[in-house]
């Protein structure tokens, strides 16, 4: 990748915190499960897969500009 193709990704961090603070959110519970999965409990598990699916689902929606869905 070019530098000024990094420069670019770095602005878009800098300008979208939303964006950055999910995405960090999803890596800490992604390390977590990845530390823990071997004495997670069936129901831990299952938190956890759901967790991280709204978790990417949140991820995709900040980066695309999609709208939120509806409560």
């Amino acid at each position: 990748m070019s530098a000024r193709g990094r420069a670019g990704g770095e602005a878009e961090r800098r300008r979208n915190r939303p964006l950055r603070e999910t995405l960090d959110e999803l890596l800490a519970h992604t390390r977590d499960i990845a530390r823990r999965a071997k004495t997670m409990t069936p129901a831990e598990v299952d938190y956890a897969q759901q967790r991280l699916e709204w978790l990417a689902d949140e991820v995709w929606r900040l980066a695309t500009g999609e709208a939120p869905p509806p409560e």
